[in-house]
């Protein structure tokens, strides 16, 4: 049994790592635009969670080249889910964002993603679901502290 704060925070960790193991996240065929490569995704996802980005942000986040980048932009762009715009302070720059389609394909899969925890928490038991809650509460209060986020 875990007796400090070191070995408390491994073990949780290690039955995280366990748990996503073992659910291993699916995406049923078809529940994405079709095609979609994984670098084309990691950028949907940056978008969705940075909102409009530069095209060197992107890059950078995603730690690839920036004419990388451009290319799996120009497709995300030719199939609708991303697009391009000239920044208004230095027009040298591009701000890419999601599109209305861009923004449905990611939240379908976060929907599914929602749908997947519900069917884990169904599960467990009233007592079981309190202190679940609970610990959601305090790692929410734990991320907002760290940056400097207000309660909603």
């Amino acid at each position: 049994m875990p007796k400090n704060k070191a070995e408390l925070i491994k073990d949780i960790l290690e039955a995280s790592a366990e748990i996503f193991g073992i659910i291993r996240p699916t995406i049923p065929p078809g529940s994405l635009s079709s095609g979609l490569t994984l670098a084309q995704l990691r950028v949907l996802l940056l978008l969705y969670g940075e909102g409009p980005s530069h095209m060197s942000a992107i890059a950078s986040q995603m730690k690839i080249a920036l004419s990388s980048a451009t290319g799996i932009v120009d497709n995300l762009v030719k199939k609708g889910m991303v697009y391009r715009q000239i920044d208004k302070e230095d027009r040298r720059l591009v701000v890419c964002r999601l599109t209305q389609s861009g923004e449905e394909s990611i939240g379908r899969l976060w929907s599914m993603g929602e749908n997947q925890m519900e069917e884990l928490l169904e599960g467990l038991n009233l007592r079981q679901l309190e202190a679940s809650a609970e610990v959601a509460h305090m790692l929410l209060d734990s991320i907002r502290s760290k940056l400097n986020l207000k309660p909603n």
